[in-house]
Order: structure tokens, then C-alpha cells, then sequence
């Protein structure tokens, strides 16, 4: 390999300070010859004058010795942005001219961070995999984005916090390869919700490490954060019919999910990521866990991020006192994210808390019927923000499924 090519490639990961020494190391071990304009550790005198006076005959080398180095952890390289972020599939990431346009909008406005497809809700995944298990699936069968690296150093060359959306539970391709490892019924076969898809059994200890796998694959890409999505139990189809087997007789839902996260932050820790999950934005204002798994107590110290689906759209005519929710987008948002930071506050513990990050609005409900919804623009858009910011929080995201943000609402932030 053309050795000065290998060094640029090494000193343009993420941690290029960190790594400037272990570059030179693998350099010299394969056979390269220093750049010139790599400026040298010690000058050439100096070096001379150490090893003079020893007797090598006296130094036990073997040939691995040189390979025993002690293990490395990104965990004090991991980067936290109060975020203002939209979404993106796989799809838009590669195409181009729809990747520029997205690019060109996001740097004329106020958004600094993008969440990315990495495992979708099919359980297709946005790049081709080196992990065995997504290749024998057949999960990266038609890659949606060739050169993935050029993606993520876009983002960084931009400051674009990247964050990696893997779809968790929801996954017909897994459960349906594994049938051990999916959410079964009584008679032993494969469940499926009411759209006819598979799911992993939350409860199930091995799905769990496949899904982080595939996380520590994205860290490993060059994302600062993994968003797990769906990580819950199903809501909808014939849900009597499910047995989850013995471990769901001694670990309550909220347990099982709670102690994924845990698991998946553990895991992830070396990597210098962090760890957000999606939850439902009933969460922050009822008092169990709706038999989903997502119980807001229990979530509080399991993550590092929660992002409550704060869609004024998705809740019931009322809630809060408002007749018809999304044509009032404003008190929705302020009273989810407001229960959200009391609960999260009110949390006793010795270790992190979770901080609050929701998912709002940007698409128009018509599927609510003739007088139960409005076009959703900038000033509904504005209104989500202003009461994000106006319960005291400092972060959230826009939804969009087709990526067709309302940018004129971007160009400047909402004054608090």
C-alpha cells in the first residue's frame, strides 16, 4: 500500500489527535518509510544517545511483544450537541442531488444535526455490512448508499452531529431468518401485527446482541450517537396470541427495555458514543408503561437521550383540554415536554439522567379527516419549537418521512 496514502487515511479518522501516535506505530510495523513533512517525535541525536549504552542481548523481545498494547476506549471522546436535527432515510442519503440540496438548506438554517437511517423499519440496512448475520439475511441485499464513509465525512467536514437511527424490535427480516429470537404466539409460530410484520422478542438476550452489533458497526462509521427506534413492544395485531415464554413471567416490559438500553449503552461505552431512544409521546404524561415497555422512570437512567414522539396529530381530541390537537400545536408540545422534564427531574439516583430531546411535526395529517387537522408550515413548526424551549428545554428534531422540510422556518431560531 502507497504508505502516504495509508497515513492521510488514518490521521482523517474522526480522532485525529488521539490517533497520531498510534499512526506512526503501524507505519514503522508495516515497513513504511516517514512521510517528510511528518514532523519527528524526538530529534535524531537524541534518539542516538539513548540507545547507545544498552545491551539489547538483555531484552527479552519476542515477535508478538511489539502487539501487545493495552486496549483502547473512545468513551472520553464522546461528543454531546444540544441538538436541532431533522431525519433522514437511507434513500435521500444516496441520492445525490437530493443529499446536496439537503446539505445546502441545512447550512443556510439553523439545523446542525441529522438523524440517519442505518437499519430501517423493514430491517433493510443503508450500507452494505461487514457483519456475517446481516449479510446471510440478505438485510444489505441492495445497498441504498455505495461510498457510506463520504456521508459521515460530509457531516463531520460540515459540523453536522451525526446521529444513527437503527430501527430496534420492528424487524421482519431478523425475526423472520431467526424465528427464535422473534416474538412467537402460543402454538410456537412467528406473531405478526396487524401489517402482517415480524418482531424480535424484546425479552430475547440474543436478538439483543445482533442489534448492538449492527451499532457498533455505525460508531465505528463515524456516528456520535445511536438512536435506537421501536425499541418497545408491538402495540397493535392480535397481541392476546403472544407468548413471550418464561422471561416474560419474571421481567415486567419496562424492565426488558430498560435493561436493553443498558446493555447497549454498556457495550457502546468504548466506542465514545451516545445512546437515545425514541418513546412514545404518551410516555411523559401517563403513569405505567401503556404495555409497550416504555415507562418514563424507568427509561430515565437507562439512556443518555429520550426523544418523546411529540406529533400533536398523534393525540386524542382533549388531551391537555384541546378540543382538536393539531390544529393547536403549541400546547401539545409545552405540556408533553414540560411532564417530561418534571418526571425526568424528579428521578433519584446517583448517576446520569437522560436528557430530553422530541421528535416534532413536520408533515400535514390528512389522514385525521376534514376539521381534525391543518397544513403544517412555519407557524406551526415555530409553535412546536417555542414550546419545546418554553418547558425548558433545549433540543428536538423534525419528522419528516419524505425529507421535505419547511425551511423558511429554519433560517433563524424562535426567540425564547
Amino acid at each position: 500500500m502507497d504508505c502516504i496514502k495509508y497515513m492521510k487515511m488514518i490521521l482523517a479518522m474522526k480522532r485525529k489527535a488521539a490517533l497520531s501516535t498510534c499512526a506512526l506505530t503501524v507505519l514503522l510495523l508495516t515497513g513504511c518509510s516517514l512521510p517528510g513533512e511528518l514532523p519527528l517525535l524526538q530529534e535524531t541525536a537524541v534518539v542516538t544517545d539513548v540507545w547507545e549504552d544498552v545491551d539489547l542481548s538483555e531484552v527479552p523481545l519476542t515477535g508478538t511483544d511489539y502487539l501487545q498494547q493495552p486496549a483502547g476506549s473512545w468513551e472520553p471522546f464522546a461528543i454531546y450537541r444540544e441538538v436541532k436535527g431533522i431525519y433522514m432515510t437511507g434513500n435521500t442519503a444516496g441520492l445525490q442531488w437530493r443529499f446536496e440540496e439537503i446539505l445546502n438548506e441545512t447550512n443556510n438554517s439553523i439545523i446542525n444535526a441529522w438523524v440517519v437511517d442505518v437499519k430501517d423499519d423493514q430491517g433493510t440496512m443503508t450500507y452494505a455490512s461487514q457483519i456475517p448475520m446481516v449479510n446471510d439475511l440478505g438485510q444489505d441485499a441492495r445497498v441504498k448508499v455505495r461510498d457510506f464513509q463520504a456521508v459521515i465525512d460530509t457531516m463531520h467536514d460540515n459540523d453536522i452531529y451525526p446521529i444513527a437511527r437503527i430501527v430496534t424490535f420492528k424487524d421482519v427480516i431478523a425475526a423472520g431468518g431467526n424465528p427464535q429470537w422473534a416474538i412467537q404466539t402460543h402454538e410456537g409460530d412467528v406473531w405478526l401485527d396487524r401489517k402482517k410484520d415480524a418482531w424480535l422478542n424484546p425479552y430475547n438476550r440474543d436478538a439483543w446482541g445482533y442489534l448492538v452489533a449492527i451499532a457498533i458497526e455505525a460508531a465505528e462509521k463515524g456516528f456520535y450517537e445511536i438512536q435506537f427506534d421501536y425499541v418497545r413492544f408491538p402495540t397493535d395485531g392480535p397481541r392476546e396470541q403472544i407468548d413471550y415464554g418464561e422471561a416474560g413471567e419474571n421481567e415486567t416490559m419496562a424492565e426488558a427495555i430498560a435493561a436493553f438500553l443498558s446493555y447497549a449503552r454498556e457495550e457502546l461505552k468504548p466506542y465514545g458514543v451516545l445512546v437515545s431512544a425514541d418513546i412514545f409521546g404518551l410516555v411523559p404524561i401517563v403513569v405505567d408503561d401503556m404495555r409497550l415497555g416504555q415507562h418514563m422512570e424507568t427509561l430515565a437512567t437507562a439512556a443518555d437521550v429520550l426523544s418523546p414522539m411529540a406529533y400533536p396529530s398523534h393525540y386524542a381530541l382533549g388531551t391537555f383540554g384541546v378540543s382538536i390537537p393539531d390544529k393547536e400545536p403549541y400546547p401539545i408540545v409545552y405540556e408533553t415536554m414540560l411532564k417530561a422534564k418534571e418526571r425526568i427531574e424528579a428521578v433519584e439516583t446517583d448517576g446520569r439522567k437522560a436528557a430530553l430531546r422530541p421528535w416534532l411535526q413536520d408533515f400535514t395529517a390528512s389522514y385525521l379527516g376534514g376539521g381534525y387537522y391543518q397544513r403544517y408550515g412555519v407557524d406551526q413548526i415555530r409553535e412546536q419549537i417555542k414550546g419545546t424551549y418554553d418547558s425548558g428545554n433545549n433540543q428536538w428534531l423534525l419528522w419528516n418521512a419524505g425529507n421535505n422540510y419547511t425551511w423558511e422556518a429554519l433560517r433563524e431560531d424562535v426567540t425564547l
